[in-house]
């Protein structure tokens, strides 16, 4: 982004009456909203949440800050060093101007949501557009009413094509990010548990995710899942031309066959049945990411073997089924961003096929905002969790302890481990003086239980 303070005040109907030309002309060159990563030459946007992002308007002006948007219920504390741009909501005005500066860009935008795969299907959509078009896409998982307009404005001026992704936890949501930025295709990558707490069945959670068709211009295409019948269902309500992929024939885009391996997945496509398609990253349920990513491609005529070479070398955000080697040269698998149900089931039988001289060993945390239905669906994964197979299980979370008590019949007391959400460092230390060489370790849990912690301890 480069825009001028005044440019800035215009679209966001600031003010500038004691602005001088000189100010008003000043270049700005980015925007950012944590004091502590600010950068020369950037506005500033304090935003209220549990911290008042006003009170570091001080690091952010040592920081480089060239500007700030500045509440109006704050103007007892009006910042002198620098100008502020005075505005009745700080956050609104940031996606104001994100909207502003994504007309003046005009890429063509694709947005994608779903419970699982939202952020993967990203970085393969990405990759594959990025084979022709020049593109921007949403960093690590930056996808709400922040992380949306933060992408807009992280757009170079000669973007093409803008991928965000787009998360939920609350009927509107999706609603919103699709209004503001009104993608030219919007895809669902599928339906699951995540945040049925707040929803209470997935049907309402399919509701949710639908609302990304709703800033969806009339010549604008809806992709999703159509092996999920709560979106085939949904779908007949929706006047745009749509696209299908899954893995059922019905769908337009299908995968014919597939084969998983340790460290990647190949598979073919219905529509070129002759080329073979391989993504860096094993699960085979990551086939249905990149048939959904090939969907994109599809729609902006991307040759499919230029498709095949962007997925087989893409960059995965990470942790993220990510394998990496630790300390003692045990093999790590990381997926430690996020969980739920589905995802890590998915996972579980994954790793049980992975092929090692030494022990499997998978540590579990607490997947959160499942609601009443918590206790028993973290049970649940004792379907994917074969004592043959998995040697030793640690686990880490107050609902993990539904999985602990499931799993207790089945596995020695030295090789099943249960620790409270507080003790992540204990944890850390047994696991570590527990690994061996020849070992593979598999981590995951929602990101609130910080075992990307466990993951950098045993790297070091």
């Amino acid at each position: 982004m480069k825009m001028t303070i005044g440019e800035i005040a215009k679209a966001i109907h600031a003010n500038t009456d004691n602005f001088d030309k000189a100010l008003l002309d000043k270049a700005v060159t980015g925007v950012c909203f944590d004091s502590r990563k600010i950068q020369q030459g950037q506005l500033f946007i304090p935003l209220v949440s549990e911290n008042d992002g006003h009170d570091y308007i001080d690091n952010a002006i040592a920081g480089g800050a060239a500007a700030t948007l500045w509440a109006n219920d704050h103007s007892d504390r009006l910042p002198l060093k620098i100008p502020a741009l005075m505005v009745e909501d700080t956050l609104k005005a940031f996606q104001e101007l994100s909207k502003y500066y994504l007309d003046k860009i005009n890429p063509r935008v694709i947005a994608i949501t779903g419970s699982n795969g939202k952020t993967t299907t990203k970085d393969m959509v990405a990759a594959i557009l990025s084979s022709t078009f020049h593109v921007t896409k949403t960093h690590d998982n930056f996808n709400n009413e922040i992380g949306v307009p933060y992408t807009i404005l992280q757009m170079e001026s000669n973007t093409e094509f803008l991928v965000v992704e787009m998360g939920m936890d609350r009927p509107g949501q999706l609603d919103f990010l699709s209004k503001l930025a009104e993608p030219d295709v919007g895809l669902i990558t599928m339906i699951g548990e995540a945040h049925i707490e707040f929803f209470g069945t997935r049907d309402k959670i399919a509701d949710a995710k639908m609302e990304i068709t709703h800033g969806i211009p009339d010549d604008g295409i809806f992709v999703y899942d159509g092996d999920e019948p709560l979106l085939r269902q949904r779908a007949k309500n929706v006047d745009l031309r749509q696209l299908t992929f899954g893995r059922q024939s019905a769908n337009d885009v299908y995968a014919t066959e597939s084969k998983d391996g340790q460290y990647s997945t190949q598979f073919h496509v219905n529509l070129w049945p002759d080329i073979d398609f391989n993504i860096p990253m094993m699960g085979d349920y990551n086939v249905n990411n990149a048939l959904a990513a090939i969907s994109i491609g599809q729609i902006f005529r991307i040759h499919p073997e230029t498709m095949a070479k962007e997925l087989a070398k893409f960059d995965l955000t990470k942790n993220r089924t990510q394998w990496l080697t630790g300390s003692k040269g045990e093999k790590i698998l990381s997926d430690v961003y996020n969980s739920n149900p589905t995802a890590a089931k998915e996972v579980l039988n994954a790793f049980k096929a992975t092929e090692t001289s030494g022990r499997r060993i998978a540590v579990l945390g607490d997947m959160l905002e499942l609601g009443t239905q918590s206790k028993g669906m973290h049970a649940s994964l004792a379907e994917a969790i074969d004592p043959a197979v998995i040697s030793v299980v640690y686990l880490i979370g107050t609902d993990m302890a539904a999985l602990y008590d499931r799993l207790k019949p089945v596995y020695a007391p030295e090789n099943l481990h249960y620790y409270r959400a507080d003790q992540l460092d204990k944890l850390t230390v047994d696991l570590e003086a527990d690994l061996s060489p020849d070992d593979e370790v598999m981590l995951k849990a929602s990101h609130g239980l910080h075992l990307e912690n466990v993951v950098a301890k045993l790297m070091k």
